[in-house]
């Protein structure tokens, strides 16, 4: 059984449904991500979790009870807020202990609880600083060990990473994992950010317009989108539309125009009727063109634009089908003008709503 669950709801400003008959469910101990571009609900999402925004229709059920009317301070919820939201009069020490003073715990068990928590952030020594003595790293986990050390039912997390420089991000990424699985809390995480979502979560709600478009563990969106918008925000960048689409002896034959292509049979590609094509830049092959026959799954092509990245080349190749890009590690470059082959591996070509 679920430990979270959004069933149906809705959430409405004037009227404009950010949510519309918006369901998630989360299991105990799991980080979930929501991810998505700007206006597509995850906000709005953790905001109606936390408590800060109503349902206008729907249920919210937390721990089998019915959490949809149930005020913010009546939700045991620990919220990191994206501007760490300290305050800068009071030290680390007292800016943690805060939430616990307000529930007007005993002082010898603030001081046990405080101290064990900053241990847990590796904060241990820093309790007198005030925020302003802080890095920005630092006063992120002040934020995280406020909101952890009132023992919380569940953790949100609101875009906590985006006003740290890249290489911060990263170390504090992998603190806020380390944190939660030593905690084992139950936790949902808010980013735009996809490399960030997908390296801490268990699962990742990719969101569109109020819905979730794709809900599934990180390396399964990464290899194998369920829609042309989850491929397309995760970096795939070429499609067919294809005409016909037929299966024998496990394998997905497919053909657009008098093309023909192939496709193996995995988790990406058995949507029943699905018949565009997708594929990542780094898994389209470049081949020049010899005159001779085509190779299986090839597309004879020419170099519009040729551009190099450092490790690999990048081309943009004109066919009948379309403008494909493609990424290829190679000592020299084919050149404006020049005809090519790409190659769609069968095993790399997904199929997508």
């Amino acid at each position: 059984m679920a430990l979270l669950t959004l069933d149906k709801v809705s959430v409405a400003y004037d009227n404009n449904y950010i949510l519309k008959d918006f369901d998630l469910a989360l299991e105990k101990g799991q980080l979930i991500s929501l991810l998505g571009p700007s206006g597509c609900g995850k906000t709005t999402t953790l905001r109606l979790i936390a408590g800060f925004l109503e349902a206008k229709d729907g249920k919210f059920t937390f721990d089998g009870k019915d959490y949809t009317r149930v005020p913010v301070n009546k939700r045991n919820f620990g919220f990191v807020f994206q501007s760490y939201a300290l305050f800068p009069h009071l030290s680390v020490y007292e800016n943690v202990a805060f939430g616990l003073k307000m529930r007007k715990v005993k002082d010898d068990e603030i001081k046990k609880r405080v101290m064990r928590i900053l241990e847990v952030v590796s904060l241990a020594g820093f309790e007198k600083r005030l925020p302003q003595e802080l890095s920005g790293g630092q006063r992120q986990r002040v934020a995280i060990a406020r909101a952890l050390v009132i023992e919380p039912d569940l953790l949100l997390f609101d875009e906590p990473l985006s006003n740290l420089d890249a290489n911060l991000r990263v170390n504090m990424r992998v603190e806020i994992r380390r944190i939660q699985q030593e905690l084992g809390i139950t936790t949902v995480y808010v980013s735009h950010d996809q490399e960030e979502c997908f390296s801490i979560s268990d699962r990742v709600a990719i969101m569109n317009k109020g819905n979730v478009e794709q809900l599934e563990r990180p390396e399964t969106i990464f290899k194998y989108p369920a829609t042309e918008f989850v491929a397309r925000f995760i970096g795939f960048h070429n499609f067919v539309e294809f005409d016909e689409r037929s299966e024998q002896d496990g394998v997905i034959a497919l053909r657009v125009g008098a093309r023909q292509f192939t496709a193996t049979k995995n988790p990406g590609t058995l949507t029943p009727g699905a018949r565009k094509g997708a594929i990542r830049p780094d898994d389209l092959i470049v081949t020049a063109a010899d005159g001779g026959e085509l190779p299986a799954n090839a597309l004879p092509g020419v170099v519009k634009v040729s551009t190099y990245l450092g490790r690999s080349y990048q081309y943009v190749v004109e066919t009948e089908l379309g403008d494909f890009t493609a990424n290829q590690e190679m000592e020299s470059a084919y050149l404006s003008g020049q005809r090519v082959n790409l190659i769609f591996p069968p095993e790399k070509l997904v199929l997508v709503q």
